[in-house]
């Protein structure tokens, strides 16, 4: 069909060179002796280990499971024996070590019990974003952000627009392309399970004008399905139109706005092989255990695509691929433009890991010279910045300046890098910037609980105080109203008691009764008796013994 496109601000025309990598099909790496699996192959939260060292796992086993929303499982890519857990050297822009599961392989290739779902049309969005979630399905495209999040609108009962990005608009790398060539059905397919899952009302696949192969294997593949909601369109080939704003800004002419998302204006773009996987997940019950990498560049042996295990380690892929030449200056995991540098081939490939890439050239290996003020990267930065501001302010180490010209709206696409007449490494100083940034803010929200924890210690304090204070008033109030109760129920006791001599005196002092006629006997026992109490009233009471020792 007649697409209509749009064109972006800024961007480069590259030479591709991937024709190197693209000349045989994908080929199949071997199963190594150990896989190391990071905890981290993802945007968000590390996995949680769910096994310990000596534990038998199967291929597709979860082996560590997903801490939090924003987070991915991890599962086994081969059958085996966990020998280690423990930190290791990961593939990450800050060379740190990462905590890792060690599998020892047997060899065997022992699947774990697997649940195909090809009845998904039944199953509703939010039991096959589980299925997705479960099976550790990431962003394929180099992103790493959890599929399962993106697969989620949200409060929107329908998305406008699925986009699936096979762009791959860097130069040298081809994995995407292979996919499509060889496997444009799991793309299809794939497709159609996101459309469901998001209830998208249309999805368009995007293919960069130099991937001609791709584009009709992808068209003819469509065809045979008879999807009316999904289109294939080719785009220009312009750097960086890989990119998910650049993309939506080619495919649709909208822009998401500043600190948006794409899901702000009704888009969600994914990348195909993710699409693939998201096939294999539900269709084949199978979890992301294996990627397809291109193996290229001028310093290495044999350029090629293959499909590995996550966890296989890079330098047995890269000897697979005939190893390096001695000419190599540079080993980066990913393209020139963005990709990390890596300085130990021993680890491990992840899931993010969409290419090995042999350079002879090292970036940036002549010295940078002033800058001249040419302002070429202005007209090239995509996301329409001034990064000549940004470098002066990054160096000075000026972060609020900074942010004030958007520093988080670059891409790090790396393309005022690369028509920079004075070589600066200028995407670097972008990077330590944001890195500064964010830790200062990691000390300002640490120096705020502080302040926030001793703002509540004081007020705690004070808030006992008072409460022990009105406690000892409401005790003494009580302890003063106890005491004069006491005083007045001593006064009625006195009191009763004295009514109570009284009424006995007078008992004493009454005329007895029934004295008339009585016999000598009885009157003489009446005598004795009042003799008697006459006796006792004149006789003094006896001293107590306190008053004895007076």
């Amino acid at each position: 069909m007649n697409h209509k496109l749009f064109k972006f601000h800024g961007g480069i025309h590259l030479p591709g060179k991937k024709a190197m990598s693209t000349g045989e099909p994908i080929a199949r790496a071997p199963i190594p002796e150990r896989l190391v699996l990071p905890l981290q192959q993802h945007i968000g939260t590390p996995a949680k280990p769910v096994v310990e060292v000596g534990d038998r796992v199967l291929k597709g086993q979860m082996i560590a499971r997903a801490e939090g929303m924003v987070s991915a499982p991890i599962h086994a890519s081969s059958s085996g024996t966990v020998s280690a857990i423990e930190a290791r050297p990961v593939p990450h822009p800050s060379g740190m070590s990462s905590l890792c599961i060690e599998i020892e392989t047997d060899g065997e290739e022992r699947w774990t019990e697997l649940t195909p779902h090809p009845g998904y049309q039944n199953l509703e969005p939010q039991q096959l974003r589980n299925i997705i979630r479960d099976a550790g399905i990431v962003g394929l495209g180099g992103a790493g952000f959890p599929a399962h999040i993106k697969l989620n609108p949200g409060a929107r009962t329908a998305v406008d627009t699925l986009i699936l990005n096979g762009a791959e608009c860097e130069p040298y790398i081809t994995c995407d392309d292979m996919l499509m060539r060889e496997r444009p059905e799991e793309v299809i397919n794939g497709a159609r399970i996101m459309i469901h899952a998001i209830n998208a009302r249309h999805c368009i696949i995007a293919i960069e004008d130099n991937k001609p192969e791709a584009f009709s294997a992808v068209s003819e593949a469509l065809e045979k399905v008879g999807s009316s909601t999904i289109d294939v369109v080719q785009i220009p080939t312009r750097y960086p139109t890989g990119g998910e704003k650049q993309l939506i800004k080619v495919i649709t002419g909208k822009e998401v706005p500043t600190d948006g998302l794409p899901i702000d204006i009704g888009i969600v773009c994914h990348n195909v092989t993710t699409a693939s996987s998201v096939f294999t997940a539900v269709e084949l019950g199978e979890p992301l255990i294996s990627r397809i990498v291109t193996l290229t560049g001028e310093a290495m042996g044999k350029p090629q695509n293959m499909e590995a295990l996550i966890g296989t380690p890079i330098d047995m892929l890269i000897e697979e691929a005939g190893g390096t030449k001695a000419t190599m200056q540079q080993l980066l995991m990913g393209g020139p433009m963005m990709g990390i540098p890596l300085q130990d081939m021993n680890q491990p490939l992840v899931k993010t890991g969409n290419c090995l890439l042999a350079l002879e050239e090292q970036e940036h290996s002549t010295p940078a010279l002033p800058c001249i003020r040419c302002g070429e990267c202005a007209r090239v930065c995509p996301a329409q910045l001034l990064p000549q501001q940004l470098y002066w302010h990054s160096r000075a180490r000026d972060f609020d300046k900074a942010q004030d010209y958007h520093l988080f709206d670059c891409i790090e696409c790396g393309c005022c890098n690369y028509v920079c007449p004075s070589n600066i490494p200028l995407v670097q100083y972008y990077r330590f910037a944001k890195t500064e940034v964010w830790a200062q803010e990691r000390e300002h929200k640490a120096s705020d609980l502080a302040r926030q924890r001793f703002e509540f210690q004081q007020f705690r304090k004070e808030r006992d105080k008072a409460e022990r204070a009105a406690r000892m008033k409401k005790k003494k109030a009580a302890v003063k109203g106890k005491g004069k109760q006491g005083e007045d129920a001593k006064k009625e006791a006195i009191k009763a008691a004295m009514e109570r001599a009284k009424k006995k005196r007078e008992a004493n002092t009454a005329k007895p009764e029934n004295t008339e006629d009585l016999s000598p006997a009885q009157q003489r026992q009446i005598d004795e008796v009042d003799a008697r109490r006459a006796r006792a009233a004149d006789t003094p009471p006896a001293a107590t013994p306190a008053e004895s020792e007076d």
